[in-house]
């Protein structure tokens, strides 16, 4: 199963929590420690980034490798200084394949998300009834297979009918998942982290099943104003894990 972190605050290396903490994100891809579907998470690795100076839209870098793998996102998160981003590794969902398209986060004008869960048989369930939901605009944007994308997808239907409030899009996404999913009678698992730069929206989210671990900690290592979202601590400290169906929100 996926693993997610995301940062905002205070402008940071990435490095410093990918790579440098005791349990980072890093550590995540092999050696997990709240997984339940999954032992390692090495079919992909993305981080997108914000630079508001210079551009409201956020900056991406994505790699099919396992992260261990990846030469080149280490001397990355060390050159980026940034006081928002959102960091992903993929445990890949059987059926869906590797590939760009499908590593996270996805991006849609000035927003980033990430998605940790599933959709139990995706293909033979919610594909065509979210499809159907979604309008034709949106439909065309979508780019991979995955579910996490579709989720996205629905997350962008719903923000352009609650003028742009990230709080209330999110929520009516995850209510419109129960309304699509109730005929099936499936499990959906949909931890859910969403950007605008200016505000971290989040959720811990499931239906029929035990939503995956997410945690927050602020002003964590002297970093003030701040807050860190993961699936795991990343370092010993006042780590809270996110209370189920409770939507988050942090802004700068």
């Amino acid at each position: 199963m996926c693993r997610l972190l995301a940062y905002m605050g205070s402008p940071i290396q990435p490095e410093k929590l990918i790579y440098q903490p005791e349990h980072s994100l890093y550590i995540q891809s092999y050696k997990p420690k709240e997984t339940v579907t999954t032992s390692v998470n090495a079919d992909g690795v993305g981080i997108g980034w914000y630079d508001l100076q210079k551009d409201p839209k956020p900056f991406i870098y994505k790699n099919i490798l396992p992260i261990w793998s990846d030469t080149n996102l280490p001397d990355l998160a060390r050159y980026i200084e940034s006081k928002c981003f959102l960091s992903h590794i993929r445990s890949a969902t059987p059926g869906q394949e590797t590939s760009l398209s499908n590593c996270q986060p996805f991006s849609h004008g000035n927003l980033l998300f990430t998605h940790n869960g599933f959709i139990e048989n995706f293909r033979q369930t919610l594909y065509k009834p979210i499809r159907n939901y979604i309008t034709d605009e949106i439909y065309q944007k979508i780019e991979g297979t995955t579910d996490s994308e579709h989720i996205f997808a629905l997350f962008i239907n719903e923000l352009a009918l609650v003028d742009g409030n990230l709080e209330s899009a999110l929520q009516n996404t995850l209510n419109t998942l129960i309304k699509l999913a109730k005929p099936y009678k499936i499990k959906v698992l949909a931890n859910i982290i969403v950007s605008n730069g200016q505000q971290l929206v989040a959720c811990r989210f499931a239906i029929n099943a035990t939503a995956p671990s997410l945690y927050w900690s602020n002003n964590a290592l002297n970093m003030v104003n701040s807050v860190i979202l993961a699936s795991e601590p990343l370092f010993s400290g006042d780590w809270h894990s996110l209370v189920e169906k409770l939507i988050f929100s942090m802004g700068i």
